[in-house]
């Protein structure tokens, strides 16, 4: 979801200098966040198996061909971050005879791409990944008024979501910060032991009520963190719909989460975060919303193989980051709450 939100401005780019209509092709999980998206017109959904935890079958790739053949698009454009290949998609979008073909590339495509752009990332160079989707638009003429991340927000989404909260014991005319705690991948996880600190220290220290999120299968973590920390503790982990999680972030004061998509839903809502940053990919930070990146090393046996990102692991994550820990998180919660002025620009 998060690699969909933040390609959310090239969208708009696309949209309003082209005034053309847009079909997001995304996985199963993108497509969570796709009606969200402004200016998405259609999204068809399919699990690449080129793309890690999806796995496919060779007739799904034949099948998809005859999908994108028959809808005749006029063009198309692959968002990559530096550490994926452009190539097999790029083969894909050639068989199904789309004209115009964009995207960043290591190595010289040939006929796999029409529109090429040399990928100088990660070592020449390092963008955030907003910008780095809008640069690719632009070397095709594609600009956007406003470089944002934006959402649609459905308010009706915001009578479940209240009527969720109360159900839970929420008092919804007192405010919350959210903790979530989730995460897809091990390297990137902040112990459970200590979210459970950094949740009692909230809930003893402010008027503040404490809410975990995550999806279905983060529930039982949730809960195990909620039983562990104070009064003044919740868990919506699992009840909420995409909307209704949307809606929560929108109302909260404060969002704590590890890098992942909620903290891309943050900044499109404009609410303050604070992000526990495991040293993964450096595109990724908030971009332009209030808050503080608190960053920590992944275990050795937890790092990729990637060769792009070790290089990146050992260019510029030179600096040692030991485990935040929940004192740390609270320092940085009173400074995002107490700041006026904090904020990122990228």
């Amino acid at each position: 979801m998060g690699d969909v939100i933040m390609s959310s401005p090239a969208f708009r780019a696309l949209k309003e200098s082209f005034n053309c209509s847009l079909t997001l092709m995304t996985s199963s999980m993108g497509n969570t966040i796709a009606r969200l998206i402004p200016g998405i017109d259609d999204v068809i959904v399919f699990d690449v198996p080129w793309v890690k935890l999806q796995q496919g079958d060779p007739n799904d790739i034949k099948n998809i061909l005859q999908v994108l053949r028959a809808k005749q698009f006029d063009a198309a454009i692959i968002f990559t971050v530096y550490s994926q290949n452009p190539l097999p998609a790029a083969l894909l979008l050639y068989m199904a005879n789309i004209p115009m073909r964009l995207a960043y590339c290591r190595e010289n495509p040939y006929q796999l791409l029409t529109h090429w752009v040399p990928d100088e990332e990660p070592y020449t160079l390092i963008r955030h990944q907003v910008r780095r989707d809008l640069d690719l638009v632009k070397s095709v003429g594609a600009t956007v008024s406003n470089d944002h991340l934006l959402l649609d927000l459905p308010e009706h989404a915001w009578m479940g979501a209240k009527e969720k909260l109360r159900n839970t014991g929420i008092n919804i005319t007192k405010p919350w910060i959210i903790l979530h705690p989730g995460v897809s991948e091990k390297k990137r996880e902040y112990p459970e032991e200590h979210w459970a600190s950094v949740a009692t220290k909230i809930a003893n220290t402010n008027d503040y009520q404490v809410i975990l999120t995550g999806g279905a299968e983060e529930a039982p973590l949730a809960s195990r963190i909620k039983d562990a920390a104070d009064d003044h503790v919740y868990s919506l982990a699992g009840i909420l719909t995409i909307e209704e999680f949307v809606m929560l972030i929108k109302h909260a004061s404060l969002v704590i989460s590890v890098n992942t998509s909620t903290i891309h839903i943050a900044a499109a809502t404009q609410t303050r975060v604070i992000v526990l940053y495991a040293l993964t990919n450096p595109q990724h930070t908030p971009w332009k919303v209030p808050g503080a990146v608190l960053p920590f090393d992944v275990a050795e046996d937890l790092r990729s193989k990637n060769e792009v990102i070790r290089f990146v692991s050992d260019h510029y994550f030179k600096e040692s980051h030991p485990l935040v820990s929940p004192d740390e998180v609270m320092n940085a919660v009173e400074a995002v709450l107490n700041s006026e002025e904090l904020n990122y620009h990228h």
